[in-house]
């Protein structure tokens, strides 16, 4: 396997179509863009992978010239979800705890996992306060995280190997944006958050967890490229376009990291060494690469994602996060392998 220097494995969408901006709940719909062009709605977050090369660099307005992309920014895949719920997005970037709870009761979002955006390592991780040595140490503190996002799911996770329930600490819903200004004022003691409000954090704190930790103990997390099940099956060319834009931006994480870090950089408004330091605690997979078993897998053979997905959907349940556990075959059938072998010919 193929991927950028010093990272390390953590976790073993042509030809435009008709799209309305003002799609129902399907996220399909017969409207135009501006001046007559076809709408491609795509949810985004400040995350430093590949999704914002292919952002940066426009690399899917060149592929469909006839269409009108809009690039959404979110903060959280929880906040995705509710825009797919409510017609609002075609294409997006969600978590994989985000994207287990779409599946499941009560959501049961009609959506599919097309792609791989990253696999979550030291970029997301657990700060406490000088003083606060140990998870353990947790209990009774006041603790922020995104509610419904990876980061959520690491964070019960942690308390949990702790021996610490998530009534043990006093849990509190805050955006990335706004963790920070409650860390300066002191209203928080720890937060699971991830970069760039991490390594804000992490000046005058002490990390007591990682998600790469985590995964390596069983806990793996993930950002996904999910697309509605309507859109997929009435705009099969943009799937592929989009697709093959994202695997083309994360081969050129490869082979021209410094470029790729200084568009990521422009996106998050963050100089290029840092941003290639962030991207550097990531890993990406190319197209071919995500139809490993291990990931995406192929037609016939859905992979280990859907696997790890289930057993989240199973964690999520006993954290009173989900109604029920789907079926093993929901999420394998919920693993869009055939759009991604169709990109990849």
């Amino acid at each position: 396997m193929t991927v950028a220097s010093r990272r390390t494995v953590l976790f073993a969408l042509g030809t435009a179509a008709a799209l309305t901006l003002t799609a129902c709940g399907t996220g399909a719909g017969d409207s135009s863009g501006s001046g007559g062009k076809v709408q491609v709605r795509i949810a985004y977050q400040s995350i430093p992978n590949a999704d914002l090369v292919v952002k940066n660099q426009r690399l899917l307005e060149k592929a469909l010239p006839d269409a009108d992309v809009k690039w959404v920014k979110f903060d959280s895949g929880a906040d995705v979800n509710t825009a797919v719920i409510g017609g609002a997005v075609d294409l997006g970037l969600a978590g994989s705890s985000p994207v287990t709870k779409g599946l499941s009761e009560p959501l049961n979002i009609p959506y599919k996992v097309v792609w791989i955006h990253d696999l979550i390592g030291d970029n997301e991780a657990l700060v406490a306060k000088k003083g606060i040595a140990s998870v353990k140490q947790l209990k009774g503190k006041k603790v922020a995280t995104p509610f419904g996002s990876t980061a959520h799911y690491s964070l019960l996770a942690a308390l949990e190997s702790a021996g610490l329930k998530p009534a043990d600490v006093r849990l509190v819903d805050l955006q990335p944006q706004d963790v920070f200004s409650a860390w300066q004022r002191g209203d928080i003691d720890a937060a699971y958050v991830w970069t760039p409000t991490l390594d804000d954090l992490a000046k005058d704190g002490k990390v007591l967890t990682t998600s790469r930790a985590l995964a390596d103990a069983g806990k793996p997390t993930a950002d996904l490229g999910v697309v509605t099940d309507a859109f997929a099956k009435e705009h099969p060319e943009i799937v592929k376009a989009w697709l093959r834009a994202q695997d083309r931006a994360v081969r050129l994480t490869e082979s021209d990291p410094g470029k790729a870090a200084t568009a990521i950089g422009a996106e998050l408004n963050i100089s290029p060494a840092l941003a290639e330091k962030q991207l550097s605690q990531l890993v990406l997979l190319t197209a071919e690469e995500q139809q490993d078993p291990a990931y995406l897998g192929t037609p016939g053979k859905p992979g280990a994602l859907a696997s790890h997905l289930y057993d989240a959907a199973g964690f999520l349940k006993d954290q009173k996060a989900v109604d029920a556990v789907p079926s093993r075959d929901t999420f394998r059938s919920a693993l869009a392998v055939r759009e991604l072998a169709d990109a990849t010919k």
